[in-house]
């Protein structure tokens, strides 16, 4: 894509190199953006980190999930800045900028799929690939006023990508409207093995309610009811095992051991300038020691468990997707951390869970975007999509 027309500043500085893609198929006329963790021939992968960059190279072969799109149809325009090494919620890149929120230009777009997101928000693609490993879908699609998928953990193939956690790690994607994400989520996904009901038992978890301030739950109020108008009233229960302190560490302890292993090589022996936050994350990371991952994984599996039986087959979570809308870009990295820490804790139970969330651009506050969530069991993700079609037909 040519600088001169990345008016969000979304989109890496590389030279353009061509990439085929197929004549006809179901993403004919649509052009989507890369998230740059994945590869694509005849471009180099940064993972937002200038000697990663260096080291990289011109990759000669493209990542399963990106190449899916393409012989779809779909037209590749370029890769998208995202938060170094992937660890951030922020969308702020220390070396590659920061990428505009096409929905509210004076807040953050949010990471680590910023670039992504501000494409898509910003008119620049119609669709674009995105990773979630604590949020990193979820949460720029509620702060770009998207619709964002963290679908079940390994139902699309993050191979040719670089990771940041394995087992939390996950390939979704951003459009600006239910029908675009429909035709890309029938090439990524296909059919649901283990489709949900045609009416589904609506819950609303009382306990992450409860964690939104007045003026966030009243935000989210009226967009609430009209979801309610077309598939049911929710039934309240309640998803926390333990503490939301008990799943935040958990997650953190997961996450931060994975990271390390990942990276913490590279760390080490080249010691790479990491911006803020970042460094700050992985210092913290390398940290980590058994007991504290071994608790952690237990809690996990218990929690899944949990989960699983408290949505069945036929379950569907009505939840916040973040606790409140984006913090302004001149918040301070102090402020920034602590919202991002807040939001872990909505953010982590489908990272805990492996299950499938899907954010809705349904609601605002302050003139800014507000998603609103369906969270349903294992493999539903395709049937998620089209509740999400139901509610657009209704005109919700």
């Amino acid at each position: 894509m040519p600088l001169i027309h990345d008016t969000a500043r979304a989109f890496m500085p590389f030279p353009d190199a061509p990439v085929p893609h197929a004549a006809t198929g179901p993403l004919s006329g649509l052009a989507f953006g890369v998230k740059d963790l994945f590869d694509v021939a005849g471009y180099p992968t940064s993972a937002g980190q200038p000697l990663m960059l260096a080291m990289s190279g011109i990759k000669t072969r493209t990542a399963p999930s990106v190449q899916r799109l393409l012989d779809a149809g779909a037209r590749f325009v370029g890769k998208t800045v995202t938060d170094e090494l992937a660890f951030s919620m922020n969308g702020n890149n220390a070396h590659f900028g920061v990428p505009v929120n096409g929905a509210a230009p004076e807040r953050i777009a949010g990471g680590s799929s910023s670039g992504s997101a501000a494409a898509v928000s910003g008119g620049l693609c119609d669709f674009a690939l995105g990773t979630d490993t604590g949020g990193s879908v979820r949460a720029p699609a509620s702060h770009c006023g998207l619709l964002g998928l963290r679908p079940t953990h390994g139902r699309v193939s993050l191979e040719g990508a670089h990771d940041l956690a394995p087992s939390l790690d996950t390939c979704g994607w951003f459009a600006r409207d239910v029908a675009t994400f429909a035709r890309v989520a029938n090439v990524l996904l296909g059919e649901d093995a283990a489709p949900l009901p045609e009416r589904v038992r609506l819950l609303a978890p009382a306990d992450v309610w409860g964690l939104l301030a007045p003026p966030v739950r009243e935000a989210l109020a009226g967009p609430r009811e009209r979801v309610e108008a077309v598939l049911g009233r929710a039934a309240p229960t309640e998803v926390v095992l333990e503490s939301f302190d008990a799943m935040y560490w958990s997650f953190r302890h997961i996450q931060g051991r994975e990271a390390w292993e990942v990276d913490g090589g590279f760390i080490e022996r080249l010691q790479p300038p990491l911006g803020p936050g970042v460094a700050q994350r992985f210092a913290w990371s390398r940290g980590v020691g058994d007991a504290q991952v071994a608790s952690a994984r237990a809690f996990r599996e218990a929690f899944r468990k949990r989960l699983a039986a408290i949505l069945g087959t036929d379950g569907v979570l009505l939840m916040p997707t973040m606790p409140d809308i984006a913090p302004r870009l001149d918040e301070d990295e102090a402020s920034l951390e602590d919202y991002r820490n807040g939001s872990i804790r909505l953010l982590c139970i489908a990272g805990l869970s492996g299950l499938p969330q899907l954010s809705l651009p349904l609601a605002s506050r302050l003139g800014a975007p507000l998603g609103l969530s369906l969270l349903g069991p294992a493999g539903s993700d395709r049937s998620l999509v089209r509740l999400a079609g139901r509610l657009a037909a209704a005109g919700r």
